[in-house]
């Protein structure tokens, strides 16, 4: 059974989101038959790279809050994610574009590494001081490092800025056609959507669901007197 997860770097509920699927996942009994692919979301896709502001700046001009109400909004997110064992510093954070990063993400996909990569963004744009938007490519090669990512490709791969870049775009028309309006979105077998950093317990619910409506293997026609094959017992003896 496939899970894909459309999310963003950017997205603290897509933070908290990770965790609590991860929880379920682990409690499922079928969970190592389950694979999860991350894709590509851009919370603000116009926005250009180097164009960095305060999360509560971008808070209070995005969503007309004020900065006692964006500030309490991160003081809530910080509870939430400590709930799950996450460190969250609910100030001092800065917003950036996530292109670059989603790039990088698909370059660790394609070397086995994207879960690896995605959770260290995530550590690192929204537990450290370091930021991950305004230190340039290198601080994200660095990141990619600590992913297991070798470091001169990465900086390959971000030093060109068309790398990878259909393949974000590519993720993104995918969400609108599935429907997908915010991230996290999760999508089971293409069958089920689950919307939002749910509890643990939808995801689990969720998984089971899915995983008892998948259609049992049915065999094409054959011919059962040319249908050799090993076994536990020992493998057809080859007929002259």
């Amino acid at each position: 059974m496939r899970v894909e997860i459309w999310s963003d770097i950017a997205c603290p509920w897509c933070y908290v989101g990770k965790a609590r699927f991860e929880k379920a996942l682990a409690a499922f009994p079928h969970h190592d038959a389950v694979e999860v692919v991350h894709r590509s979301f851009e919370l603000d896709p116009g926005r250009a790279e180097g164009d960095v502001e305060p999360v509560v700046t971008m808070l209070t001009r995005k969503y007309g809050m004020s900065p006692a109400q964006a500030e309490a909004g991160e003081d809530n997110l910080g509870r939430l994610a400590a709930a799950e064992g996450l460190d969250y510093r609910t100030r001092g954070r800065d917003h950036g574009s996530t292109f670059a990063m989603h790039r990088l993400l698909h370059f660790a996909k394609e070397h086995g590494r994207q879960d690896e990569l995605l959770q260290i963004l995530y550590r690192a744009n929204f537990a450290e001081e370091r930021s991950v938007y305004s230190e340039g490519a290198e601080r994200l090669v660095e990141l990619a490092a600590e992913a297991g990512l070798d470091t001169d490709a990465a900086r390959r791969v971000l030093a060109d800025p068309t790398a990878y870049a259909d393949d974000v775009r590519a993720d993104e028309r995918e969400a609108a056609q599935l429907g997908a309006t915010g991230v996290p979105f999760f999508v089971l077998d293409r069958k089920y959507g689950v919307s939002g950093a749910q509890p643990a317990e939808v995801f689990t619910q969720a998984l089971t669901q899915a995983w008892g409506e998948r259609p049992p293997l049915r065999l094409i026609e054959q011919r059962q007197d040319e249908a050799d094959a090993c076994g536990p017992d020992g493998c057809a003896v080859p007929r002259g």
